[in-house]
């Protein structure tokens, strides 16, 4: 009888090992570049051949044992107390992240700035000394202590990464599977790292955007934290606020920029300029009246220096975005029924009416009519 074809994702992972193999084969002791031997099959991984390339100049060698040591306990306890605001943050985050990866054979790694374990979550098997080595609060998962790894790639990369078995540079480190992503403070630093990581598990690079995701629900949180005066919410024109998306823009009572998230740093390119911006360096409109606008929370939009314009919700300290309202009570009379879903539409689209309108079908002076609105 024939052999029984491999099922296709069979297929596909193995020949992904196969390319993980003749890539640690060609740099690691051929010295040549794994594009030389997969020059279609590589292009993107280069962050991960310059990792095996600090690695081999520093003298380590795929097959040497590692200890995956803890740092000592004084710096440990130094390290926890110099990461509270960071561990404050991730740590509903965390949670959450557990609750999506419970059945996955994967778990959660939090580490500071410099690749050292501040805390852990998910489902962790403490009797598999493989989890339980890197799961322990102090130990050092830098690229210096234990080689290419996704911690160490995200904290000298600065970008989400994934890595699969041999990817990693040891061979005490090929049982391992993972995705991370750097965390980024209120003045844009890098605040440690986010890591998802499986063993003996079915590859799973969709974590890459989990972790990313993650990764910046944590670093607004740390934005909001920032003492300050006042949260502008920034987002492009026509686009609905998202929470997790939005660009978060904290500002002093003096206007001076308190912090920003990703987001906002990468929508404005004057918060670039250096630690202490002003948001009249920033909104090409009168600053002050950011703090009028936060009474009445609606979305404005203003101009930039750069010609450019976004869109603005200014809010107070402790305000989040405004709840939607609950659907419209089937058991109503139908004039009030359909007057609840004409309010909701336009509570939907932030007060803009013609909007409302368009996405019910209908003018904007029948909007006005039926909630007894003056234009």
């Amino acid at each position: 009888m024939p052999a029984p074809a491999l099922a296709p994702a069979a297929v596909l992972a193995g020949r992904r090992l196969q390319q993980i193999e003749a890539a640690r084969r060609a740099v690691l002791h051929e010295g040549r570049s794994a594009v030389d031997v997969l020059p279609g099959g590589w292009a993107d991984r280069g962050w991960i051949e310059r990792s095996w390339q600090r690695c081999l100049a520093a003298g380590h060698r795929p097959g040497q044992r590692l200890g995956f040591d803890l740092v000592p306990a004084q710096a440990a306890r130094r390290t926890l107390e110099a990461n509270h605001a960071l561990l404050d943050a991730a740590r509903p985050v965390l949670q959450r992240l557990a609750r999506a990866i419970a059945h996955s054979r994967y778990f959660a790694i939090l580490t500071d700035a410099q690749g050292v374990v501040i805390g852990t979550d998910g489902p962790v098997d403490l009797a598999d000394r493989r989890a339980a080595v890197i799961a322990r609060v102090g130990v050092d998962l830098s690229e210096q202590a234990v080689g290419t790894t996704a911690i160490g790639a995200a904290l000298r990369e600065l970008h989400p990464v994934w890595l699969h078995r041999g990817e990693h540079f040891f061979d005490d480190t090929a049982v391992y599977s993972c995705a991370g992503a750097p965390v980024f403070d209120a003045d844009g630093r890098c605040a440690g790292m986010l890591d998802l990581t499986g063993i003996d598990a079915p590859e799973r690079p969709e974590l890459q955007h989990l972790a990313a995701q993650s990764a910046r629900s944590i670093a607004n949180a740390l934005t909001l934290a920032r003492p300050h005066a006042l949260l502008l919410r920034l987002a492009w024109p026509g686009r609905a606020y998202a929470d997790e998306d939005d660009g978060l823009l904290a500002l002093d009572p003096d206007g001076w920029v308190a912090g920003a998230n990703p987001a906002a740093r990468q929508m404005l390119s004057g918060l670039a300029a250096g630690p202490r911006v002003h948001a009249g360096e920033l909104f090409a409109a009168p600053w002050e009246s950011l703090y009028d606008a936060a009474r009445h929370e609606r979305p404005q939009e203003l101009p930039l220096w750069s010609g450019l314009a976004l869109q603005v919700l200014a809010q107070r300290p402790g305000r989040g975005l405004a709840p939607r309202p609950a659907a419209p009570d089937a058991r109503l009379p139908l004039k009030d029924l359909e007057a609840e879903l004409i309010r909701k539409a336009v509570h939907d689209a932030r007060g803009n009416v013609m909007e409302a309108a368009r996405v019910l079908g209908i003018s904007r002076a029948t909007v006005y009519r039926k909630l007894g609105r003056k234009r």
